[in-house]
Protein backbone atom coordinates (compact mmCIF):
# COMPACT_ATOMS: atom_id res chain seq x y z
CA UNK A 1 0.00 0.00 0.00
CA UNK A 2 2.68 2.44 0.81
CA UNK A 3 4.42 1.49 -2.19
CA UNK A 4 1.53 2.43 -4.33
CA UNK A 5 1.18 6.11 -2.36
CA UNK A 6 5.01 7.16 -3.19
CA UNK A 7 4.81 5.95 -6.72
CA UNK A 8 1.55 8.04 -6.81
CA UNK A 9 3.14 11.36 -5.29
CA UNK A 10 6.42 10.74 -7.52
CA UNK A 11 3.77 10.36 -10.48
CA UNK A 12 1.77 14.00 -9.57
CA UNK A 13 5.34 15.50 -8.85
CA UNK A 14 6.96 14.42 -11.69
CA UNK A 15 3.43 15.92 -13.79
CA UNK A 16 3.68 19.02 -11.64
CA UNK A 17 7.40 19.51 -12.93
CA UNK A 18 6.45 18.75 -16.75
CA UNK A 19 3.84 21.39 -16.67
CA UNK A 20 5.84 23.86 -14.72
CA UNK A 21 8.88 23.98 -17.06
CA UNK A 22 6.27 23.82 -20.20
CA UNK A 23 4.69 26.91 -18.54
CA UNK A 24 7.72 28.93 -17.74
CA UNK A 25 9.45 27.70 -21.09
CA UNK A 26 6.34 29.27 -23.23
CA UNK A 27 6.51 32.44 -21.33
CA UNK A 28 7.59 35.88 -23.26
CA UNK A 29 11.44 36.65 -23.94
CA UNK A 30 12.99 39.22 -22.85
CA UNK A 31 14.00 42.03 -24.82
CA UNK A 32 17.25 42.91 -25.29
CA UNK A 33 18.53 46.28 -26.06
CA UNK A 34 19.66 45.56 -29.65
CA UNK A 35 21.61 48.94 -31.66
CA UNK A 36 19.46 47.73 -34.66
CA UNK A 37 16.42 48.94 -33.36
CA UNK A 38 17.50 52.56 -31.99
CA UNK A 39 17.23 55.09 -35.35
CA UNK A 40 20.62 56.50 -35.44
CA UNK A 41 20.89 59.76 -37.10
CA UNK A 42 21.33 63.03 -36.53
CA UNK A 43 18.68 65.59 -34.77
CA UNK A 44 17.36 62.73 -32.92
CA UNK A 45 15.21 63.82 -29.71
CA UNK A 46 13.67 62.18 -27.04
CA UNK A 47 10.01 61.72 -25.53
CA UNK A 48 8.84 60.98 -22.16
CA UNK A 49 6.07 59.19 -21.53
CA UNK A 50 2.56 61.08 -20.60
CA UNK A 51 1.33 58.15 -18.23
CA UNK A 52 3.46 55.53 -16.67
CA UNK A 53 1.26 51.80 -15.35
CA UNK A 54 3.25 50.11 -12.91
CA UNK A 55 1.30 47.35 -11.76
CA UNK A 56 3.66 44.50 -12.07
CA UNK A 57 1.47 42.52 -9.60
CA UNK A 58 -1.10 41.96 -12.11
CA UNK A 59 0.46 40.31 -14.40
CA UNK A 60 2.05 40.62 -17.91
CA UNK A 61 1.78 43.88 -19.72
CA UNK A 62 0.93 46.23 -16.56
CA UNK A 63 4.11 47.92 -16.77
CA UNK A 64 4.00 50.01 -19.20
CA UNK A 65 4.29 54.26 -20.36
CA UNK A 66 2.38 55.72 -22.88
CA UNK A 67 3.84 57.90 -25.09
CA UNK A 68 2.67 60.95 -27.65
CA UNK A 69 4.21 61.45 -30.78
CA UNK A 70 3.49 63.66 -33.61
CA UNK A 71 2.67 61.96 -36.51
CA UNK A 72 4.89 63.31 -38.99
CA UNK A 73 7.66 61.83 -36.50
CA UNK A 74 8.91 57.80 -36.60
CA UNK A 75 10.02 56.30 -33.54
CA UNK A 76 12.62 53.31 -32.29
CA UNK A 77 11.13 50.16 -32.33
CA UNK A 78 12.01 50.02 -28.33
CA UNK A 79 11.66 52.23 -25.70
CA UNK A 80 14.37 52.54 -23.39
CA UNK A 81 14.34 52.63 -19.19
CA UNK A 82 17.69 53.62 -17.61
CA UNK A 83 17.98 54.25 -13.55
CA UNK A 84 20.29 56.46 -11.68
CA UNK A 85 23.07 53.60 -11.67
CA UNK A 86 23.07 53.63 -15.34
CA UNK A 87 21.12 50.57 -15.62
CA UNK A 88 19.58 50.30 -19.24
CA UNK A 89 16.31 47.76 -20.35
CA UNK A 90 14.21 47.98 -23.12
CA UNK A 91 10.78 47.39 -24.06
CA UNK A 92 8.47 46.88 -27.10
CA UNK A 93 6.58 49.44 -28.86
CA UNK A 94 2.92 49.00 -29.64
CA UNK A 95 0.73 51.39 -31.32
CA UNK A 96 -2.43 52.23 -29.51
CA UNK A 97 -5.85 53.67 -29.93
CA UNK A 98 -6.18 57.24 -29.40
CA UNK A 99 -8.69 57.78 -27.14
CA UNK A 100 -7.18 55.35 -24.69
CA UNK A 101 -9.14 54.86 -21.68
CA UNK A 102 -6.36 55.06 -19.35
CA UNK A 103 -5.78 58.91 -18.95
CA UNK A 104 -3.82 59.62 -21.94
CA UNK A 105 -5.36 61.07 -24.73
CA UNK A 106 -3.57 61.55 -28.22
CA UNK A 107 -3.86 65.68 -29.12
CA UNK A 108 -4.69 66.51 -32.43
CA UNK A 109 -1.95 65.72 -34.73
CA UNK A 110 -0.59 62.85 -32.79
CA UNK A 111 -0.77 59.08 -31.84
CA UNK A 112 -0.19 57.26 -29.02
CA UNK A 113 2.12 54.28 -28.74
CA UNK A 114 2.96 51.92 -25.48
CA UNK A 115 6.27 51.14 -24.31
CA UNK A 116 6.03 47.35 -22.54
CA UNK A 117 8.77 46.48 -19.82
CA UNK A 118 8.65 43.09 -19.09
CA UNK A 119 6.97 42.43 -16.03
CA UNK A 120 10.32 40.01 -15.15
CA UNK A 121 12.30 42.85 -15.01
CA UNK A 122 10.14 45.28 -13.35
CA UNK A 123 9.73 42.44 -10.52
CA UNK A 124 13.22 42.22 -10.33
CA UNK A 125 14.61 45.54 -10.23
CA UNK A 126 11.58 45.91 -7.28
CA UNK A 127 13.55 43.57 -5.42
CA UNK A 128 16.84 45.48 -5.95
CA UNK A 129 15.20 48.31 -4.59
CA UNK A 130 14.34 50.49 -7.61
CA UNK A 131 11.14 49.92 -8.09
CA UNK A 132 10.62 53.77 -7.62
CA UNK A 133 12.55 54.60 -10.28
CA UNK A 134 10.35 52.62 -12.73
CA UNK A 135 7.62 55.22 -11.59
CA UNK A 136 9.89 58.27 -12.62
CA UNK A 137 8.73 59.58 -16.25
CA UNK A 138 12.24 60.93 -16.71
CA UNK A 139 13.76 57.64 -16.33
CA UNK A 140 11.88 56.41 -19.44
CA UNK A 141 12.55 57.85 -23.17
CA UNK A 142 10.90 57.01 -26.84
CA UNK A 143 13.67 58.06 -29.08
CA UNK A 144 12.32 59.58 -32.29
CA UNK A 145 13.32 61.73 -35.88
CA UNK A 146 11.32 62.93 -38.81
CA UNK A 147 9.86 61.43 -41.12
CA UNK A 148 11.31 60.86 -44.45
Amino acid sequence: MRKHQFIFILLALSLVGLLGFSYINKRSQVTACKPSEFIAAKGKQYLYPKKIVFQPWRGPHHVYGVFSVSKEYQTDNLMQVTLLDNTTECGTIDPIDNSYSGGAYAQPGHYLVKGYLNTRIALWLIVQGKGNQLEQPNNWTLGYIKKK
